[in-house]
């Protein structure tokens, strides 16, 4: 069992109880909107994001400050198994968003949109976007692709959607591009993605990830537009950057990409300790006496005078 409440103060800003002191973070804080982050562009202070799919992870990015949480559809591969980001569906993306939901207060929630949610009819994408907003809680959402993609966002947006763009290495698009490479490495190239970027700003988009591209396209990218651009893989000049969790938590079982950084080893430390536990459960020091329930005294006499000879 656990505590799963949060307190909020009449301002509506969260108090993390014991967490904040313990982390070190601030008394109360501020709610994260899409005009917070348009602001931060402005002010040049660069925006942290990760990936979670679940309660617990949330709970842990949201507690320890980050800006911005996105359910991506890489969940496919970190959560399923699955060689690609194609298999995941709908139902499937609404029931992790919906966990992430819950542990989320501060941060502002991205749903990804799966492939086929809003690649065959417009209208489709807008159902299903509202869907993420109505039904799971997220406060935006991202789609992949740029001119083409244009249009949808003008009809997300006019639904009070607020979208996120993604251009560059775009995992829906790995049988197009031939498998996950680096995008935008040619003249002709940057300048279609400098292109896709400026349309999906007037389209409406909030912010941009780019991801898999050379970070001098990254740079001038960053600033053509008065968005927000978020990096993976893309360089340090962007307005913020995003990593998956399990990923830069060593939770993963492939060779980790170039601009994946390892802050911890929790793989290594699951990996010990299920060893441990394995061998005291053998050993039978698990569960200790104190690890154990007891009855009463006086329950204990009652038995020893029954079943003395059975205890």
């Amino acid at each position: 069992m656990s505590v799963t409440t949060f307190r909020t103060s009449p301002a509506g800003e969260v108090d993390y109880g014991a967490a904040r002191v313990e982390r070190g973070i601030a008394e109360t804080i501020k709610k994260i909107t899409v005009p917070w982050l348009l602001q931060r562009k402005l002010l040049h202070h660069p925006i942290s994001a990760v990936t979670a799919y679940d309660y617990a992870s949330a709970r842990l990015v949201d507690e320890a400050g980050l800006d911005l949480l996105l359910v991506g559809d890489s969940l496919a591969m970190v959560m399923q198994g699955y060689e690609n980001t194609l298999p995941v569906t709908m139902e499937e993306m609404l029931l992790y968003v919906r966990g992430v939901r819950r542990g989320v207060r501060r941060a502002l929630l991205v749903a990804d949109m799966p492939y086929g949610s809003y690649h065959v009819d417009e209208r489709d994408g807008v159902a299903n976007a509202l869907r993420f907003v109505k039904e799971a809680g997220a406060e935006a959402v991202k789609v992949e692709g740029g001119l083409t993609r244009c249009s949808l966002v003008r009809r997300l947006t006019s639904a009070e959607i607020p979208v996120m763009g993604h251009i560059g290495l775009t995992p829906q698009s790995v049988h197009r591009m031939g498998g996950y490479k680096v995008q935008g490495k040619t003249v002709n190239a940057m300048e279609q993605l400098r292109a896709d970027a400026l349309a999906l700003e007037a389209a409406g988009c909030f912010s941009i990830v780019l991801e898999g591209v050379p970070r001098e396209l990254a740079q001038l990218i960053t600033k053509d537009l008065t968005i927000p651009t978020i990096g993976i893989g893309a360089g340090p000049d962007c307005d913020g950057q995003i990593l998956v969790l399990h990923d830069m938590m060593t939770m993963t079982f492939a060779p980790a990409a170039k601009f994946v950084r390892r802050y911890a080893d929790l793989s290594g430390a699951m990996r010990q300790g299920l060893v441990d536990y394995k061998r005291d459960v053998e050993a039978r020091t698990f569960p200790s006496d104190e690890e154990s329930y007891h009855l009463s005294r006086e329950t204990q006499e009652l038995l020893a005078v029954k079943h003395g000879d059975e205890l």
